[in-house]
C-alpha cells in the first residue's frame, strides 16, 4: 500500500518533491546548535516547514553516523516524528549499502525495522544477492544506484560491456531479481538526457533524482525525459531547501524554497495532464 499512498500524495500535493535531510551542524543556525539535540531540532523544523509540499524525505545517514550513538539516536527521533506525524510521506534511508547474505539482511532490518524507513538506497556492485535481501521485506523498497551525477561516475557506470553501458546492464539485470517490482533507481539530474533511454528499460519504476537546484540539474529536462505514465519521479533537493537561510528565518526560507519547487512541479503535472 505504501507505493499507492505515494502516488496519491503526488496527485494530492501536486508535487513529486523529496527533501533531503543532509544536516551539517556547521551550517545550521547558531540558536539551533545550542539545543539539546540540534540534529533533531533542525530536522523537525525543516519537516514542519516543508511537509505541505513534500511527498518524501531522505535523511542522509552519514550526517547522523558521524556523531556516533548520539547521532543515531537523533535519527531515530527524526524517523519517529515523521512516522507519527506524517505516516503518508515516503521515507528513504540514504545509506548506499551493498553487501551479501546475512549482512545485507541485517542492514535491511536496521533501516526497515529499527528506524522504520520505507526504503533504502543500495549499491548493486556485488550483484543480486546484495540487493534481494532488501526486497524480502513486505512493502519495503530498495533504490538501486544506476546512473549518478558525481565526477567519478564515468569510471564504471558508462563503460561499455558487450555493446551496453554498465548502468544499462545493471538496470536490465536487476529487473530479473526476486522482488524487482519493489525496485526504484537513482539517476542524477545532471544525467537527464539519459532518462529517455532508461525509461525504455524500466518504463514504470520510480526514479529518485538528486541534483536539482544546488547541483545544477534542470527540473524541466528531468520531467520531460523521465516522467512515467503515473509520474514515477521523486526529485530531491537538499541544500537548496534546508540551507536557504542560515539565520533565525531558516524554516520560513525553507518553506519558500520548497513551495517554489512544488509550484514548478504542479505546472509540469498540469501541462502533462496528470492533474
Amino acid at each position: 500500500m505504501k507505493i499507492a499512498a505515494l502516488k496519491e500524495q503526488i496527485l494530492l500535493k501536486k508535487s513529486f518533491l523529496c527533501v533531503g535531510l543532509d544536516i551539517d551542524l556547521d551550517k545550521v543556525p547558531e540558536h539551533i546548535k545550542t539545543t539539546a539535540d540540534p540534529l533533531f531540532e533542525f530536522s523537525k523544523a525543516i519537516i514542519d516547514a516543508t511537509a505541505a509540499f513534500a511527498v518524501a524525505y531522505k535523511p542522509n545517514i552519514a550526517f547522523f553516523e558521524t556523531y556516533g550513538p548520539d547521532g543515531m539516536t537523533s535519527l531515530k527521533r527524526v524517523m519517529d516524528y515523521l512516522n507519527e506525524n506524517h505516516p503518508e510521506i515516503f521515507t528513504i534511508a540514504d545509506a548506499k549499502r551493498g553487501d551479501i547474505g546475512n549482512t545485507a539482511t541485517r542492514y535491511a532490518k536496521a533501516y526497515y525495522e529499527t528506524y522504520n524507513f520505507d526504503s533504502i538506497t543500495v549499491a548493486p556492485y556485488m550483484g543480486k544477492d546484495s540487493v534481494e535481501p532488501f526486497l524480502s521485506f513486505d512493502e519495503k523498497y530498495a533504490i538501486v544506484l544506476a546512473l549518478t551525477s558525481n565526477a567519478g561516475s564515468s569510471d564504471f557506470q558508462t563503460q561499455e560491456i558487450g555493446g551496453q553501458m554498465l548502468y544499462e546492464k545493471v538496470i536490465q539485470t536487476s529487473t530479473q531479481w526476486e522482488g524487482s517490482e519493489r525496485l526504484m533507481y537513482v539517476v542524477g539530474a545532471t544525467k537527464a538526457s539519459a532518462l529517455k533511454n532508461i525509461r525504455t528499460l524500466i518504463p514504470n519504476s520510480f526514479l529518485l533524482i538528486p541534483g536539482v537546484g544546488a547541483q545544477g540539474g534542470s527540473l524541466t529536462e528531468v520531467a520531460e525525459n523521465g516522467l512515467s505514465d503515473d509520474v514515477g519521479l521523486l526529485v530531491n533537493s537538499s541544500r537548496g531547501i534546508i540551507y536557504s537561510s542560515q539565520g533565525k528565518d531558516f524554516a520560513a526560507a525553507a518553506t519558500i524554497a520548497a513551495q517554489d519547487l512544488q509550484t514548478q512541479m504542479q505546472a509540469i503535472l498540469e501541462n502533462k495532464g496528470f492533474i
